[in-house]
C-alpha cells in the first residue's frame, strides 16, 4: 500500500531541512545547515492510525506527549544504552513535538520484549504453545503474566505491511550472532528497567518494541521512539485481569468505536474509518495525557 492508501499526508515543508519520509505518526527530515546539518529531525504529529489507515482526525497534543516521554524514558534509560537525541532546540513550528536526532544504520529489526501474553503473541501461543519459537508453559490466558520475560523479535515491514514476528535463530541468520546477540539483551534490560519503573507507578508495561542503531564506530544505540503507548502495551495495574481483553492506555478507544455500529464503518470495505466524534477524541487525548503523567510524574 502506498501512502496516499493509508491517507498519510506529505510532510509540511520545514525552513533548513529537507523531508525524507512520512509514516503513520512520524515525519523525518535532514537537517541542511547549522551544527546539526546533515543529521536528522524527527517530527512526532498528532495523526493517529488504527487498521493501517491514518484517519483524518487527529489527537490533540499527541505528537507533545509521545516525544516528551520517550525524553523521559531516554534519560532513564541512558545509563544502559545511549541514544540518538541529539538536541531538542528545533524549528518554532515543531516546537515540543520534534527532535534532533543521530543518523544511524538502523538495524533492520523490531526489538520486541513481553512479560505478559497478548496481542499477536498470544494468537501464536494459541496456534503452537510458542512465541517466536520460544516455548512458553500450557494453560496461559491472554493477559498472563509470563514466567520471565521473552525476546520476541519481528522484521520491519514495508509501510502498509505487518511486522512479522520471526525467532531469534531468524534474526541471528539476518544480522550475525554477536549483534543479534546484543539486542537481545538491550531489549530485555530496557523491559526489566522499565517495567519496574512503570509498575512502582501503577502501571502493568505488557510489552514494548524498540528500534536500535548503529553509529560509525559500532556503538549500538537506542532510537525513534521509546516506550510510549503508540509502542508499547500499558494496562492499569489494579483493573489487571488475566482471561480477558485488558484496557489499555492507548488508541483502544479508537478502535473500539471504528469496530461499533456507532461509526457505521464496514473494515472490508477498504476504505478509512470516518471522522472521529469529538467525545471520542477527547478520551482518547485524556488516555494519552494520564499515561503521560502517572509515569513520569509530571503534569502535561
Amino acid at each position: 500500500m502506498s501512502a496516499a492508501d493509508l491517507n498519510i499526508p506529505t510532510a509540511p515543508p520545514i525552513a533548513g531541512a529537507r523531508p525524507l519520509h512520512s509514516g503513520k505518526v512520524r515525519d523525518l527530515y535532514e537537517i541542511e545547515e547549522g551544527e546539526h546539518a546533515g543529521q536528522l529531525l524527527m517530527v512526532a504529529s498528532d495523526r493517529i492510525s488504527i487498521f493501517d489507515f491514518v484517519l483524518d482526525s487527529t489527537i490533540p497534543d499527541k505528537g507533545e506527549i509521545l516525544t516528551r516521554m520517550s525524553l523521559w524514558w531516554f534519560d532513564q534509560l541512558a545509563d544502559l544504552v545511549p541514544h540518538h537525541v541529539l538536541s531538542t532546540d528545533v524549528p518554532a513550528a515543531v516546537a515540543g513535538r520534534a527532535v534532533v536526532c543521530e543518523r544511524l544504520a538502523m538495524w533492520p529489526v523490531e526489538c520486541v520484549a513481553r512479560g505478559y501474553l497478548t496481542g499477536s503473541g498470544l494468537v501464536d501461543y494459541t496456534a503452537t504453545g510458542e512465541v517466536c519459537g520460544v516455548a512458553l508453559p500450557a494453560g496461559l490466558v491472554d493477559g498472563s503474566r509470563l514466567p520471565e520475560p521473552v525476546f520476541t523479535p519481528a522484521t520491519k515491514a514495508e509501510l502498509g505491511e505487518h511486522d512479522e514476528n520471526v525467532s531469534y535463530a531468524a534474526v541471528a541468520a539476518t544480522i550475525g550472532d554477536t549483534a543479534a546477540e546484543e539486542l537481545r539483551d538491550l531489549t530485555l534490560a530496557v523491559y526489566a528497567r522499565a517495567e519496574a519503573l512503570a509498575r512502582e507507578r501503577g502501571i502493568v508495561l505488557a510489552d514494548t518494541k524498540l528500534e536500535f542503531g548503529a553509529r560509525a564506530d559500532g556503538t549500538t544505540v537506542l532510537g525513534d521512539e521509546v516506550l510510549t503507548p503508540d509502542s508499547s502495551r500499558f494496562w492499569p495495574a489494579d483493573a489487571w485481569r488475566p482471561g480477558r481483553t485488558q484496557p489499555s492506555y492507548d488508541k483502544q478507544i479508537v478502535r473500539n468505536w471504528a469496530l461499533s455500529p456507532e461509526s457505521g464503518w464496514d473494515r472490508a470495505s477498504g476504505e478509512a474509518p470516518p471522522p472521529l466524534p469529538a467525545e471520542v477524541v477527547e478520551r482518547t487525548r485524556a488516555r494519552y495525557v494520564e499515561a503521560y503523567e502517572l509515569l513520569t510524574g509530571e503534569r502535561f
